[in-house]
């Protein structure tokens, strides 16, 4: 019989390895994938340099599932609470992926297998996380310290990183499709994240077609995810509604470009 520090318990959040991602005592197991290679190496880099903000790779199970430490904290998974909707812990979230940019700008990404890029003028600079969802940020006292699920991580961008974020965390959607705290300051959420990141003018001026772009680049990887059989984002997208909310989303973008440029302004 398994002890308690061996007993697989599941971990709730994701879509992409929902149900298959455990933890064992003090480690997290997850599925490996063709890319997995490169996300080891980006965590062993980040663990040579010394960032705090993220899983260490362990090696390989039994079972042949990567081994990662787990990461103390609260990952914010629906129903979201309410301090995680903030503007300080908004602020805490900026703040977390500057720090990882600084972080990986050494990484030489060149040797390694990774998942798609995004977009030519959003890659190649260094390597982004592309996926800084609210269930892949780890809070402790309310403040985000860690970045975990770096499966789509690749060579892209810092203004990448901070649309894919902003867009999620500010959000950058039409008003009738935020049901929380945010309704109705997802501008001034999306300023204060800029401000706080430290965000460049130059990539302030490329900050809204940066989060259009990623807005079409995720539902790619959705919907094609979905086509090929996907279960968990089959249902995401027609049962869960995404296809309806992303559509709005994509014509608020071509409606709002320039509230979102005179909002960073």
């Amino acid at each position: 019989m398994r002890g308690d520090d061996e007993r697989e318990v599941q971990l709730q959040g994701g879509t992409t390895n929902h149900g298959r991602v455990v933890r064992v005592g003090d480690t997290v197991r997850r599925p490996l994938r063709p890319s997995s290679p490169a996300t080891h190496a980006l965590l062993e880099h980040l663990e040579r340099v010394g960032f705090p903000g993220a899983p260490r790779f362990l090696g390989i199970d039994d079972h042949g599932r990567e081994v990662l430490s787990y990461v103390p904290g609260t990952a914010v998974t629906p129903p979201h609470p309410s301090w995680a909707l903030t503007d300080e812990a908004l602020v805490s979230v900026a703040h977390l992926l500057r720090d990882y940019h600084r972080a990986v700008a050494g990484l030489d990404p060149r040797p390694h297998p990774w998942p798609a890029s995004p977009p030519p003028d959003f890659a190649g600079e260094l390597v982004s996380h592309n996926d800084v969802n609210l269930d892949n940020v780890v809070f402790r006292g309310g403040r985000a310290v860690a970045l975990i699920d770096f499966d789509l991580a690749s060579p892209g961008s810092r203004v990448w990183d901070v649309a894919c974020a902003v867009r999620l965390w500010a959000p950058l959607r039409p008003d009738r499709h935020i049901d929380d705290a945010r309704r109705g300051r997802a501008l001034r959420r999306l300023r204060l994240f800029a401000d706080a990141y430290g965000l460049e003018d130059g990539d302030r001026d490329r900050l809204a077609a940066a989060v259009r772009a990623n807005h079409e680049w995720c539902y790619d990887v959705v919907t094609t995810a979905a086509a090929n059989g996907h279960a968990a984002f089959a249902r995401y997208w027609w049962a869960g509604g995404a296809s309806r909310r992303a559509a709005d989303t994509h014509q608020w973008y071509l409606e709002s470009a320039g509230l979102l440029r005179d909002a960073l302004s």
